[in-house]
């Protein structure tokens, strides 16, 4: 700002609103008006980012850009990307884990109501597939509507039930005795096994299911 309105003001008048010291200023003006070593490394950054789809972060890029010739650390990599504003973005999509009715649907105790005054109240699951590096991972949380966090999660490279169990086992090690909750999902197959709605029942929890095919019942913010 103050380069761009030195032309208009006195240089001691915007320091002073600036709270800049002179010699702070004229450091980085001298900084500034250096060449830029590294305009051909973030070129080939840029490039190399546009060909992956933006799906790699600094050190696959670091990787590739020795493969091309470039002799830089992925510390300066990963600051270059910073401030190009490039960000490994991963794709996430939602998981269709409906499969029709293969167990006992659970009716909506939820109705839309996302709100919790206390912890261990309202908790909702889901399962959600990830692309990442060429590879599908499924991600199966569960979520504390009080102050939304994750109680527990499990990762897998296929969606498997002993996925939904190991979350539910998590989950449960982390549960008070004794509390009045309700775990609202979709009509996916896991949430329809009898061995998943014995586990609740088993430690007092309500288990409550969305209507098929109206996804504001799960539209959890």
């Amino acid at each position: 700002m103050i380069r761009e309105l030195r032309h208009v003001h006195r240089i001691t008048l915007l320091l002073e609103i600036a709270g800049l010291a002179r010699s702070t200023y004229y450091y980085h003006t001298k900084q500034l008006e250096k060449p830029d070593k590294y305009v051909a490394v973030k070129e080939e950054i840029a490039v190399i980012y546009e060909e992956n789809r933006q799906r790699v972060g600094y050190r696959r890029i670091t990787l590739e850009l020795q493969n091309r010739g470039y002799h830089i650390n992925h510390k300066t990599v990963q600051r270059l990307m910073r401030q190009l504003g490039l960000y490994c973005r991963v794709r996430m999509k939602r998981y269709a884990s409906y499969r029709g009715e293969v167990g006992e649907i659970a009716p909506d105790l939820l109705q839309r109501d996302f709100h919790a005054g206390i912890p261990n109240e309202k908790w909702v699951t889901d399962v959600t597939e990830f692309s990442l590096f060429g590879q599908k991972l499924y991600l199966s949380p569960i979520l504390d509507l009080y102050n939304r966090e994750i109680v527990s999660y499990s990762i897998s490279h296929h969606p498997r039930f002993s996925q939904t169990v190991d979350m539910l086992e998590k989950a449960f090690r982390r549960l008070p005795n004794s509390v009045n909750l309700i775990l609202h999902s979709d009509q996916g197959w896991q949430y329809q096994m009898k061995q998943y709605q014995r586990m609740l029942r088993e430690k007092g929890i309500r288990q409550s299911m969305s209507r098929k095919g109206n996804c504001l019942d799960n539209a959890v913010r």
